[in-house]
């Protein structure tokens, strides 16, 4: 007696993600302008709307999230002589590229035109085909349950909340592939929980106005730091979102959680409007407005980054110099202090040269692999690394140029008892900035400087000293 075939769905079974989104995803990203397109669509029906996302988006399938656990199960019927087929709700296209892709279906059945292959309709076209209970089905959500009580062996992958339990009462499941991902540390990895670190800027104002004593400003320096880094998490959720497919392609950022599927594309889209509400909900309740303000100009420059400037070279590093800038703007809100030209002209060029690092290491890393091209979703090719290299450096040492001025401004002078203890300053943040482009420059380095210096003990070492050399300075 033949085996019946086993069907198998793509979107979170197949795939850890889900095409549909993934798609729109894509177009915002390349057409923010028409992002009422999909809307216009979609009241034309589902199938329109995934017809009209095929045509406007192309997908590369070969880097998509696959599911290894579904992949070895295919294998393994396959060798039985069993027939596979793929059976899905994505549009034809997609399926039909996965599917040569892969090499491991008989058939596809999938989204087109005329036909959303989904829930009733999926289960329709299989037992008009195969018959009731003619054919095994692997599916993951609540949309297959009238197809799981069709066919006649279940399999259950990654399920959504309460599926397992409702599909184990049909009786005929053979096998469940539990969810993986969605721990406290992936859903920390996608808050990007260490880039919170960033927002202890907000206290530098308050720190060199020497007013840190105070309770009250205390208490709304905390606030803002933990407001500013929930809006911070929504801005990095959202962002890679926006850059799935690029991220796919680079060798540490393919292990994000949603790039690599750990999470869902739809926990994403759900968490990355709350936090933004939370945030600025708070930050009214308790902030003065003009930190509020602040944090909305950050919100706004972190969207006109991530839909325009991160591909235009030069723009995209000097505004993630302003966005680290933007937090000392906002902790003066905050805290109700001065803002001053000191402050702004270090900020900047020390960040821009943050910035040139984390650009010299992603292009090193390109280089090495023997990339001769245009870096994907940047607009530098390996070949300007010597230039980002002299821009960056140059960067630094204007930094540390503007602290030794800063010593010698007569507001300095009486702000501090000891001035002149600050110049030790000068030489510790040079060794610093020389020592973080040497080891950029032998491939040492993260490709985030955040969190090499986070782990790095001299830059830690450094980080302390700097900070005694000021405290006697007072």
């Amino acid at each position: 007696m033949s085996m019946p075939p086993l069907v198998v769905d793509l979107d979170g079974t197949l795939l850890r993600t889900d095409l549909l989104l993934e798609s729109g995803l894509v177009f915002i990203r390349q057409h923010p302008l028409q992002a009422w397109k999909p809307l216009q669509w979609l009241a034309r029906g589902k199938a329109e709307l995934k017809s009209g996302l095929a045509q406007a988006v192309a997908l590369d399938v070969t880097s998509l999230p696959y599911d290894h656990r579904v992949i070895t199960l295919i294998k393994e019927e396959k060798a039985k002589g069993r027939t596979v087929i793929l059976a899905t709700a994505s549009h034809r296209s997609y399926a039909d590229a996965i599917a040569a892709h892969l090499g491991l279906f008989d058939r596809v059945l999938a989204t087109d035109a005329g036909r959303n292959l989904s829930a009733h309709a999926k289960r329709d076209a299989l037992v008009s085909e195969f018959g009731e209970k003619g054919f095994d089905y692997a599916g993951n959500s609540r949309d297959d349950l009238p197809v799981w009580a069709a066919a006649q062996h279940a399999y259950v992958v990654s399920s959504e909340s309460g599926v397992e339990a409702q599909v184990k009462k049909l009786g005929n499941v053979t096998q469940v592939l539990p969810a993986e991902g969605g721990s406290f540390r992936t859903w920390a990895k996608a808050l990007r929980l260490h880039q919170w670190l960033k927002n202890l800027l907000i206290f530098v104002p308050l720190l060199a106005s020497h007013q840190f004593l105070q309770p009250g400003l205390l208490l709304n320096g905390l606030l803002a730091f933990v407001f500013f880094g929930i809006c911070a998490s929504s801005v990095y959720m959202l962002n890679d979102l926006l850059d799935l497919a690029d991220d796919r392609q680079h060798p540490s950022k393919c292990q994000r959680p949603f790039a690599s599927g750990q999470l869902s594309i739809q926990a994403g889209l759900l968490a990355f409007p709350v936090l933004l509400t939370v945030a600025f909900a708070g930050a009214l309740c308790v902030l003065p407005a003009s930190f509020v303000l602040a944090m909305a100009v950050y919100y706004a420059m972190t969207l006109l980054y991530s839909f325009f400037l991160k591909r235009l070279m030069a723009l995209d590093v000097i505004m993630l110099a302003l966005l680290y800038t933007s937090r000392i703007v906002a902790g003066t809100f905050a805290f109700g202090v001065k803002l001053t030209f000191w402050m702004l002209a270090f900020s900047m060029f020390m960040f821009l040269s943050l910035a040139l690092v984390k650009r010299y290491a992603e292009l090193r890393t390109a280089r090495l692999n023997g990339k001769t091209e245009k870096s994907l979703g940047r607009g530098y090719y390996p070949d300007d690394l010597a230039m980002i290299s002299s821009m960056g450096t140059a960067s630094g040492y204007l930094a540390v140029m503007v602290l030794a001025l800063y010593i010698q401004d007569q507001s300095t002078v009486e702000l501090y008892h000891h001035p002149h203890i600050i110049w030790l300053a000068c030489p510790l943040l040079l060794f610093w900035v020389t020592r973080t482009w040497l080891l950029t420059h032998r491939g040492e380095m993260h490709d985030d400087p955040v969190v090499f210096a986070i782990k790095d003990r001299v830059s830690l070492l450094v980080g302390a000293l700097f900070g005694l050399i000021f405290w006697l300075a007072v």
